[in-house]
């Protein structure tokens, strides 16, 4: 976070990614066996690096947008992928991305993120790839999605073993091991990510597929409702706030209220709005039209005005003076042929005149004022201009009004200048007042309401989960209960938990809520741990073997996969012979109707 102003001010920080470098693959890589390859197949962010037992085991190697940018009927080398997309904004009608939800269904961009974690981990062979993979996926994943994920893999790559599990259940393992809980604990994993949320029952150690929930809430929904908020809040500035800036919006001021309805009585406060509320600076140029102006440069502006006023007012005696020319030389001509007296005299009441001699001195006024505008129009420069002018729509040819030759510019100069001018804060005016939005938009997960959404909150999913065991398995679940997931990180998550179970528990139970130690690595982390101490080959991986006789389908259970549903296939009925299927004798109008009479009885 920014830091804070006195008048709680803050900057768009407008983060930009950086390309990944393409890494070596160190000797302990390689060295007695080929490390696994963890890749953390996440919604917002991928996260892959070695499991290898080295210091930072704990922290990957490659993190980077799961997203790819390609123009339509580009190559498919020509496609960013990652952190090469520098700005995601002027690109995002482009963006693709390999799931649906948080189910893998877009393949092609599947593989076009495994080419560039393999290329930026260091893996120079062809064609294949000696080192086995860990792959997080979704809970309960569908078998289809798990079959064209190990093709792509064993078939395309060829990777010698690969294992699926659950990034909730990675992490879930992963702090009940720094906790030094064993293995077969029960617990209960809430975890919210980029797209949707999960309640994730654990009992003995194996998690419950059977009774796990999923809501259609996460990340994604906050950013998009935020912006939606703020573009209606400041319809002025809705090409400026984008997803990006809503993204880092939420990350960094957003919170979660301890009880919703009492702290937005407190936002009612005029003190308490002003002490709170976060005023988003966005980007703007200081040098605007309008803005306050040096001597110098009303002075430049002001000559301007003059030089455009002289071109105006040249043009328009000009046309005028054309227009009485055409007149003067039609008269001329009507004046001079014969036999069209009648023509003549209806031409002198149009012009209101009584005669001949009148008309005569009225052609010699016009060709004075031709000539006198004439001279005007050639002069290059003039010390003396109408203001008037400056009031007068540019289209009042008639009210033209002629300029004062004893016009004064020092005095209505001296008047301009000691007339105030209001000035105006363009910092201010780029500012986004962000005050109940904070607690309003992270409040979606407990109240998808707010953006319309027919669906059960995350704590009433939590209770409909519980509901579904004995009282004794109730509170073995509640007392080890893991907050994890990239969605988690607001602040006062945990405290809003803990306040919504012990309304929902019985009197004096006892529950236990823990946030992750790393929310968003946590998965990445703990598959790490879960690679570091099951070899390949062993319970949990899949070799190639297995793929072959058992199906891209098939999935070898451990502490922290899915359960395995193997598919069901109808075998079809077996064939009878001909003579079992031959069609009965049709009986014929010659037959005994006595015939029947013994078989509607049997019947």
């Amino acid at each position: 976070m920014t830091a804070k102003a006195a008048s709680n001010v803050y900057s768009f920080q407008d983060y930009r990614s950086v390309p990944d470098q393409i890494h070596g693959i160190r000797p302990e890589c390689l060295n007695p066996s080929p490390a696994p390859i963890i890749v953390d197949n996440g919604c917002f962010q991928t996260r892959a690096g070695w499991a290898c037992g080295a210091g930072d085991a704990c922290a990957p190697i490659l993190q980077f947008r799961s997203v790819a940018a390609r123009s339509r009927g580009a190559a498919r080398g020509d496609t960013q992928i990652g952190n090469d997309i520098a700005n995601m904004e002027p690109l995002r009608w482009l963006l693709k991305s390999q799931f649906d939800r948080n189910v893998v269904v877009n393949f092609d961009i599947q593989e076009l993120m495994f080419d560039y974690v393999f290329m930026h981990l260091g893996i120079g062979t062809e064609r294949r790839v000696q080192h086995p993979v860990v792959l997080t996926e979704a809970p309960c994943n569908p078998l289809h999605c798990r079959q064209m994920m190990s093709e792509l893999l064993f078939e395309c790559y060829g990777v010698p073993h690969v294992s699926y599990g659950v990034d909730s259940l990675f992490s879930f393992y992963y702090n009940n091991s720094r906790r030094g809980l064993p293995p077969q604990t029960t617990g209960l994993v809430i975890s919210s990510g980029y797209h949707c949320s999960h309640i994730l029952p654990v009992i003995n150690g194996r998690f419950d597929a059977r009774n796990c929930k999923r809501v259609n809430i996460g990340g994604s929904h906050a950013a998009s409702y935020l912006q939606r908020l703020l573009q209606l809040k400041y319809p002025g500035h809705a090409a400026t706030i984008t997803l990006s800036r809503m993204e880092e919006l939420l990350h960094e001021h957003s919170y979660i209220a301890l009880d919703y309805q009492q702290e937005l009585e407190k936002w009612r406060s005029a003190e308490f709005y002003e002490q709170e509320v976060h005023r988003m600076q966005l980007p703007f140029s200081a040098k605007v039209l309008g803005g306050p102006l040096s001597a110098e440069e009303r002075q430049e502006k002001r000559a301007q005005q003059l030089r455009r006023l002289q071109e105006m007012n040249a043009r328009r005696r000009e046309e005028k003076l054309q227009q009485d020319q055409e007149r003067l030389d039609k008269l001329l001509a009507e004046l001079l042929e014969e036999g069209l007296f009648e023509q003549f005299h209806k031409s002198l009441v149009e012009l209101n005149m009584d005669s001949a001699e009148e008309l005569q001195s009225y052609i010699c006024k016009l060709s004075l004022a031709v000539e006198h505008g004439r001279q005007r129009i050639l002069q290059s420069e003039v010390s003396w201009v109408v203001i008037s002018e400056l009031e007068q729509p540019l289209d009042e040819a008639d009210n033209n009004a002629e300029i004062d030759p004893d016009y004064n510019e020092d005095t209505d100069g001296e008047k301009a200048a000691s007339i105030a001018q209001p000035t105006f804060n363009m910092a201010e005016y780029h500012q986004l007042f962000v005050g109940t939005e904070r607690l309003r938009v992270p409040e979606i997960v407990f109240q998808p309401s707010f953006i319309g959404d027919e669906q059960m909150g995350l704590m009433e999913t939590l209770q409909y989960v519980l509901d579904r065991y004995s009282l004794e398995q109730q509170e073995a679940l509640v007392r080890n209960i893991l907050l994890t997931g990239g969605n988690m990180l607001y602040p006062g998550m945990k405290q809003r938990v803990e306040r919504e179970l012990l309304a929902m528990r019985p009197f004096q139970s006892h529950f236990k809520v823990e946030m992750a130690s790393k929310p968003a690595l946590d998965a990445w982390c703990g598959a790490c741990e879960w690679a570091l101490q099951n070899a390949p080959g062993g319970s949990g991986w899949i070799s190639r073997q297995d793929y072959e006789e058992k199906g891209g389908e098939y999935l070898s259970e451990h502490c922290s996969s899915n359960v395995f549903l193997p598919m069901r296939i109808a075998k079809p009925p077996p064939k009878t012979s001909e003579a079992a299927i031959a069609p009965a004798p049709v009986p014929t109008a010659t037959d005994a109707p006595t015939a029947a009479a013994p078989v509607l009885a049997q019947m």
